[in-house]
């Protein structure tokens, strides 16, 4: 893939979509291009997360282990990015990936995405703005659920409460 391909790519990805054509450029050139063949496997479940995939050609499928061994839970296709917390923070990967067809990526080390972060503050605050939205309307979503547990909580506890009195 050429690097404009690339570039093009990488602009499709909500995290990076504000970077600059000349950010995405350096981030671009300084990645990593790899190929998998059909059925071979990018990364297994609970394996270091250093960084970020984005599928620029195929689709990979994504699997979790269950108790009659993988089972797939997703399919990623062109323009997804796996591993958007691993650009930012160690972790595990949490699913196995696998290319169902052949697929080529783009992978991008953690190391480099801080290096761009680092030299454009505005990238990493911009970065930041978004994260935050993101778990502020999960916080939003999750309220209600949190309502009604405290309900269940309180039904529990007054059923407690009456069995407690039937008892003595």
């Amino acid at each position: 893939m050429s690097l404009a391909q690339d570039i093009a790519i990488l602009k499709q990805i909500p995290m990076l979509s504000d970077f600059t054509d000349d950010q995405l450029r350096l981030l671009a050139f300084s990645a990593e291009s790899m190929d998998y063949g059909q059925g071979q496997r990018l990364f297994d479940q609970g394996d270091r997360a250093d960084g970020g995939l984005v599928i620029t050609v195929g689709t990979v499928s994504l699997q979790t282990k269950g108790k009659d061994g993988f089972e797939e839970v997703d399919r990623a296709g062109p323009g997804t990015l796996l591993g958007e917390i691993a650009l930012l923070a160690e972790n595990k990967r949490p699913c196995r990936a696998e290319a169902i067809e052949p697929v080529s990526i783009i992978r991008i080390r953690r190391a480099l995405f801080k290096r761009m972060i680092q030299e454009y503050p505005e990238l990493a605050q911009r970065l930041f703005d978004q994260h935050a939205a993101r778990y502020q309307k999960t916080v939003t979503l999750l309220r209600p659920i949190g309502e009604k547990m405290a309900e269940l909580e309180q039904l529990n506890a007054e059923r407690r409460v009456k069995d407690d009195e039937r008892q003595s």
